[in-house]
């Protein structure tokens, strides 16, 4: 299938092809009939993907703090491909789609049945459910394409909580202002808007509202204070996207006392206190389509919000738009101004800059009849010089650590690339492509059942990993797993019965744990193993916070922060004392009683066979301007510290003072280099199964230590 993407690096908007999504549960799969541009939302981004670094800088100063942090930890040339990699992924175009199911994995929706959503601009869209809505027998597709942001707008109004006869101003008549009018005048108020075009003021005239027309040097307070019969106006949506403070100043000058103001645009938010303090205004800013936005539980797991408590969420308000359009209250065609076959999307995207260009449909023909199912074929098939020996590849997973760390250190290594999978499509076309992959596909069964391919890697979500991994086992595939294995003991169990069954056939499973490859670890463990003395271990990781909301936070999706993450370290301290752990303890810190209870501020002591111990520091509440990782190891009188496998330093060990690299190596090339020439080789595992299985049921069993 099609779809448009915007490439932030360079500005570049493309109509790519790439697989079409699979269905999952929760979710619909919809055949577009239409899909709107979102004129302002969507010019700044193609504006911004134009603008060049400094002004990128400059529009985003809390994300260049980030990159500086970044430098003083990692080092600048990672920091930089970071960046880069970030900047090249295709970011999807669109939240303004109308379609029928396809696919429904969503109660209460059927195929054939059409439906409004915030899908992307693309031929097949899956969407969750509560960002789906009916369309009424009523209601056109033209239409419907524009219940995004009408619910956009409609947020923006209930948050300005308007009463019948009152006057209320809108700043900005684009898309969104010129349906503000429309509902505000539904509630019964006077309405007057603000703008510089005068074309769209008519518009706004056509809608019952009076109109302050900008670009005449109308005075806009002046002219507010008059509309409300010199009460001042009793509230005020600013729908404007501009850089200016100026919306925000007009806005309070033309309230009155106690007067309420509400952004639903983008302005620049340099507020006067003296006009905020004198008046007493309310200033409320609109998250998007209602609530229910940005959190998961809602939008991606289906669990809404009871409708005693909250009367409207996103999905409501969705329904609440289109039933203003069914019952002809709400007329978005008058907003139309350009059309476009969806097969001439870059053509609509050039006419973004123009100035009669207000409401952009897009056409889609025949993507209800098509056939989306086959995989995107990238690139002719390489010569398949070593098939059957070396390593063919499929990935399922083409995230950013994949894309930027894991698949280019597996290129290096002389695996060949032959498929990759992704539930979207859109990160495998992409990955695919800037990697030399033969096909882009977003079914697993095209790596697991593919004969040719003799080796799955998995950098997956962490939930899918053991079921993805057992099916590659099955299919007497290598078998490598970006952190963790499994999340649970029983997922685990299954899977060390598994491979044990298939172990004698040569098949190699591997863990991703690429730090005690990093050559760093690699010289201490050199000079360390010779000494007969046991070894006590200091690790500190500086992990930094992770909102708790985050998918990895989750037990049940990523298994937490230790299951996820801390088992690299897990890893690490066994590798280090070169012993069977024997005895674990763990210990998490609190913010208060009740409080905070993530597993991401733990203390994990492991004592080990040989006398040894070690103690994790995983911690998400120190400063970043500290190293992420410190390694400390104390032996025979000797101490040697190893800081973000950057700078290795050694404390009256006998010959040996330094270790230092400009660029931070992790190990993840010689992890990845070392599975591929085990494969090669007919070799045994590189990392010893019985180990993988110890560190993997150890962490689990400290994670679910901590979660109870």
């Amino acid at each position: 299938m099609r779809q448009i993407f915007q490439n932030l690096s360079d500005g570049e908007t493309a109509l790519a092809e790439v697989p079409a999504p699979q269905s999952t549960d929760g979710h619909l799969l919809i055949a577009t009939a239409r899909s709107l541009l979102s004129a302002g939302t969507e010019r700044m981004l193609v504006d911004f993907g134009k603008a060049g670094w400094i002004d990128k800088a400059r529009q985003q100063p809390d994300k260049v703090r980030v990159v500086i942090d970044k430098v003083r930890t990692d080092g600048l040339l990672p920091t930089i491909e970071a960046v880069q990699s970030k900047l090249g992924q295709p970011l999807p175009m669109g939240y303004c789609n109308v379609g029928r199911v396809a696919e429904s994995g969503v109660d209460g929706f059927q195929p054939g049945e059409r439906v409004a959503s915030n899908g992307p601009h693309a031929e097949l869209v899956r969407v969750p459910g509560n960002l789906c809505a009916h369309v009424p027998d009523g209601v056109d597709d033209d239409s419907a394409a524009f219940t995004a942001l009408g619910a956009i707008a409609l947020q923006g109004v209930r948050l300005a909580v308007p009463t019948i006869g009152e006057s209320v101003a809108v700043i900005g008549l684009g898309l969104i202002g010129l349906i503000t009018v429309q509902i505000l005048r539904a509630n019964g108020c006077r309405v007057i808007g603000i703008d510089f075009d005068a074309a769209r003021g008519e518009l706004a005239r056509r809608f019952g509202a009076e109109f302050v027309n900008l670009g005449d040097y109308e005075d806009p307070v002046a002219a507010a204070r008059a509309f409300s019969r010199g009460r001042g106006i009793d509230a005020v949506v600013i729908t404007a996207s501009t850089k200016s403070n100026d919306p925000v100043k007009q806005a309070a000058n033309m309230c009155r006392k106690r007067g309420r103001i509400v952004l639903v645009g983008v302005t620049g938010l340099e507020l006067s206190r003296a006009d905020f303090f004198e008046k007493e205004l309310s200033f409320q800013v609109s998250c998007s389509y209602g609530p229910g936005r940005y959190d998961p539980a809602y939008e991606e797991h289906g669990q809404d919000y009871p409708v005693g408590f909250v009367r409207w969420t996103e999905q409501r308000n969705f329904e609440a738009v289109l039933d203003l359009m069914a019952s002809g209250t709400l007329d978005v065609r008058p907003l139309i101004s350009h059309r476009f076959r969806f097969d001439d999307a870059l053509a609509a995207y050039a006419m973004l800059d123009a100035k009669n260009a207000l409401g952009i449909l897009l056409e889609y023909h025949g993507s209800e009849a098509a056939d989306f199912s086959a995989p995107v074929k990238l690139t002719p098939a390489p010569a398949a010089t070593h098939l059957g020996t070396g390593a063919v590849c499929g990935f399922m997973g083409g995230g950013n650590y994949a894309g930027r760390i894991l698949i280019p250190a597996f290129r290096s290594a002389g695996a060949q690339l032959h498929t990759i999978v992704t539930s979207g499509g859109a990160s495998a076309a992409h990955q695919g492509g800037k990697h030399g992959f033969e096909i882009a596909s977003t079914d697993v069964a095209d790596v697991i059942g593919n004969e040719a391919i003799n080796t799955a890697v998995i950098a997956t979500r962490h939930d899918l990993h053991a079921e993805q991994v057992l099916a590659a086992l099955d299919a007497g595939k290598h078998v490598f797993v970006e952190k963790p294995l499994a999340l649970t003991l029983d997922e685990l169990g299954v899977i060390e019965k598994a491979y044990a069954e298939i172990a004698s056939s040569g098949a190699i499973l591997m863990v991703g744990f690429n730090r005690r490859f990093a050559p760093h670890v690699l010289r201490l463990k050199e000079l360390s193993q010779h000494s007969r003395q046991p070894k006590a271990i200091i690790l500190t990781v500086n992990a930094g916070e992770i909102p708790a909301n985050h998918w990895t936070q989750d037990r049940a999706v990523g298994g937490g922060r230790v299951i996820g993450e801390a088992c690299h370290f897990i890893d690490l301290a066994r590798h280090l004392a070169g012993a069977r752990i024997i005895n674990w303890n763990a210990m998490q810190f609190t913010q208060s009683p009740g409080g905070d209870t993530l597993d991401d501020k733990v203390t994990i002591s492991l004592a080990f066979e040989d006398g040894s111990m070690a103690t994790i520091h995983y911690l998400a509440n120190g400063s970043k301007s500290f190293p992420k990782e410190r390694i400390e190891v104390f032996c025979a009188g000797g101490v040697i510290q190893l800081d973000n496998f950057r700078k290795m330093r050694g404390y009256g060990w006998r010959g040996f003072a330094r270790m230092n690299r400009v660029r931070q190596d992790k190990g993840n090339a010689a992890c990845a280099a070392a599975f591929v020439d085990a494969i090669e080789a007919g070799a045994l595992p590189p990392i010893p199964s019985e180990e993988i299985f110890e560190i993997s049921r150890i962490t689990i069993e400290i994670g679910d230590s901590l979660a109870h």
